[in-house]
């Protein structure tokens, strides 16, 4: 077995797809149209679906907002220079809700972005995945 996808709801499914893969650099790997239950899927990720996890970004026609609830933690990225992406992702307008240094209590350097509909995204520098908090 391995982990697949995560599912995000989205209110503005261009705007998502644009944070994900021009912001992230992910690639938009397929989408999909209901139209009888009215909602678009898309498919975004670093590699193919058939050998790495995916997001799948779902777009209800008929919903504007959802309630974040608290049980949803984040979704975690590895970058290589996690000073460089924040940087560059700040300049692209995106919100960094947690500035890139090391986790309280270890030496792992993280970082936190939220998409346009507020899902918080941790990025750990690469070098550091793996380790816990680095200690």
């Amino acid at each position: 077995m391995r982990l697949l996808h995560t599912m995000l709801r989205v209110t503005n499914l261009e705007r998502s797809i644009e944070f994900y893969s021009n912001l992230l650099g992910m690639k938009l790997l397929r989408e999909s149209k209901n139209e009888e239950y009215r909602y678009t899927l898309a498919f975004l990720g670093y590699d193919d679906e058939k050998t790495g996890t995916v997001i799948e970004l779902t777009y209800n026609w008929d919903t504007d907002a959802y309630d974040m609830g608290n049980a949803f933690g984040h979704l975690a990225i590895g970058c290589d220079d996690i000073y460089a992406t924040c940087d560059a992702l700040k300049a692209a307008g995106a919100n960094i809700c947690r500035e890139a240094g090391p986790v309280k209590g270890g030496n792992t350097v993280i970082a936190f972005v939220e998409d346009p509909d507020g899902y918080k995204i941790e990025l750990i520098e690469n070098k550091f995945a793996g380790e816990g908090l680095g200690n």
